[in-house]
């Protein structure tokens, strides 16, 4: 049985060009989540947080494949939504007064039952707490604009502020600010890291 990847099947929302910025629309997806707030550098929360969200989609994932189905598929990279009361903060890279809410898209075979059981596992298996703030959602973003960063975070401003200039040439900012992380910044060079920048527009 072939290996399913939803960054290939989604690879218009998932593998955008850092030339460009395009709008998309966003259909209903689900996702682990678990929310803070403050500059991820800093906080041990958002350590914490991270950890739960890949220890559990993982547990998931190997459920799945030891089923009767057998379906195997790869753990979807993670995403972040921030957002602020002033939103000059983001394009000033103004982490500290960010809220965050990160997340994980699971896929359709990873149901609700296969979540929990794997929630469970992790909280027995590894003790962590922040397992306990996880939640299952539906989220729905609808129409966006979103294009890939390459290099820090620290150097999103520029890429911020082309995704807000493209939306307000064609109408208003809506909703949360939307990071998808692509690389894994403990291995990769910083100047290589990729990021797609997504922001939904009305």
């Amino acid at each position: 049985m072939p290996k399913i990847d939803l960054k290939k099947e989604l690879k218009h929302l998932y593998r955008p060009s850092a030339r460009d910025v395009v709008r998309v629309d966003v259909p209903a997806f689900r996702y682990l989540m678990i929310d803070g707030a403050g500059d991820p550098n800093m906080s041990p929360d958002y350590a914490r947080a991270v950890e739960a969200l890949f220890s559990v989609s993982y547990a998931a994932k190997f459920m799945v494949k030891k089923s009767p189905s057998g379906v195997d598929y790869a753990v979807m990279p993670l995403e972040g939504l921030w957002w602020s009361d002033d939103m000059a903060s983001f394009v000033a890279n103004d982490r500290t007064r960010w809220q965050w809410t990160m997340m994980i898209h699971q896929p359709p075979c990873a149901d609700d039952a296969v979540l929990h059981a794997a929630m469970a596992e992790v909280k027995r298996r590894k003790g962590l707490a922040a397992v306990d703030l996880l939640r299952l959602e539906t989220f729905t973003e609808g129409p966006c604009a979103q294009t890939l960063h390459v290099g820090p975070f620290t150097e999103e401003g520029p890429t911020i502020q082309r995704v807000h200039d493209f939306i307000e040439a064609r109408g208003a900012l809506a909703g949360k600010h939307h990071e998808i992380y692509l690389s894994d910044i403990r291995r990769a060079d910083p100047s290589r890291w990729k990021t797609i920048i997504r922001q939904p527009m009305a």
